[in-house]
């Protein structure tokens, strides 16, 4: 298998995701700007979660124009990444709708640092078998961006099982935010 069908699987997969998120969005009683106020922990979930997984999808295709050869390592890596991924619709409809609870924030958290983590191994496995790539920055191995974004997911999930359900989502975007950064 090429890399071409890999990287369209992925697109297709990420863009019916996306789309989803959107779907899944509460839609007020009343349509009048308070009743549009009373949905906004719903927004900012939504919001979190399109935006990171945009972020996961231009870093994948800034990244893949470097990959000359994959293997069946990073088919699978890929496939379980993308089911991991399709559950962002789900946990951020729990979230949406249950913004303060820590069961709803933990599980979407977990879910955002297990796609993380499969992302340093899909980019480890790729850089192992196309040595002559130079991924761009998030993805190397000493990176302390990497290392940054998952110690702000993990003190959010922390923060979220014990004083702060919110502190999850609010880490993930504090987290995007320093990758942005780091691209810049």
């Amino acid at each position: 298998m090429g890399k071409e069908r890999i990287t369209a699987f992925e697109d297709a997969i990420l863009a019916i995701i996306m789309t989803i998120l959107v779907l899944e969005l509460n839609k007020p009683d009343q349509v009048t700007w308070h009743g549009l106020w009373l949905l906004h922990d719903s927004f900012f979930a939504y919001a979190i979660s399109f935006f990171w997984i945009g972020l996961m999808w231009v870093s994948h295709h800034n990244n893949w124009h470097h990959v000359k050869v994959i293997n069946m390592q990073t088919v699978y890596l890929t496939i379980v990444l993308l089911f991991f991924a399709s559950l962002f619709p789900y946990t951020t409809s729990l979230v949406s709708d249950n913004f303060d609870n820590a069961t709803a924030q933990v599980l979407y958290g977990l879910i955002v640092i297990i796609i993380s983590l499969l992302n340093v191994a899909l980019f480890l496995n790729l850089g192992k078998i196309n040595p002559e790539a130079t991924f761009k920055l998030l993805y190397t191995a000493s990176n302390r961006v990497v290392l940054i974004d998952l110690g702000i997911k993990v003190i959010g999930l922390i923060l979220a099982l014990t004083i702060f359900p919110p502190a999850m989502l609010y880490s993930i975007f504090i987290a995007s935010l320093t990758i942005g950064i780091g691209f810049a």
